[in-house]
């Protein structure tokens, strides 16, 4: 198709989504990045965050966690460890992650476990906030 891009977002469980879309915008090292078709190759890593895709004049709005972009002229490939859309986020089950994590934070912890705890509470945090901006 002219005018579009190929995405791919991909989980470790399984292909959160393929399909042929407009624009994507997402967080990406240096902050938030808008790739249309014909962008420059690049690769980045992926922060937890919003990612907005427009397909079809309409957009579609996703949380993600941390991971990594290749961006192609005709293809972005996202691989991530968390990609829900708006309508698929349970609001009490992300406040209640947050919160774990925010009490497990205040605990003794080697740097590891912080490591890992900042990065729960970092997908969960991007959830609520794609939920609550999204509310569907």
């Amino acid at each position: 198709m002219a005018g579009t891009l190929r995405l791919e977002i991909v989980t470790p469980d399984a292909t959160a989504y393929s399909e042929d879309v407009e624009m994507v915008t997402l967080t990406g090292a240096e902050g938030e990045l808008g790739v249309y078709p014909n962008h420059v190759p690049l690769l980045t890593t992926l922060r937890p965050g919003e990612l907005r895709v427009l397909k079809g004049g309409r957009e579609t709005f996703l949380a993600v966690g941390e991971g990594f972009v290749e961006v192609r002229g005709d293809a972005v490939s996202v691989l991530t460890d968390l990609a829900l859309e708006a309508s698929s986020i349970d609001e009490s089950a992300a406040e209640a992650a947050v919160a774990r994590a925010q009490a497990a934070m205040k605990e003794d912890h080697g740097a590891e476990e912080v490591a890992a705890i900042q990065a729960t509470l970092q997908k969960a945090l991007a959830q609520l906030n794609v939920k609550r901006r999204r509310r569907s």
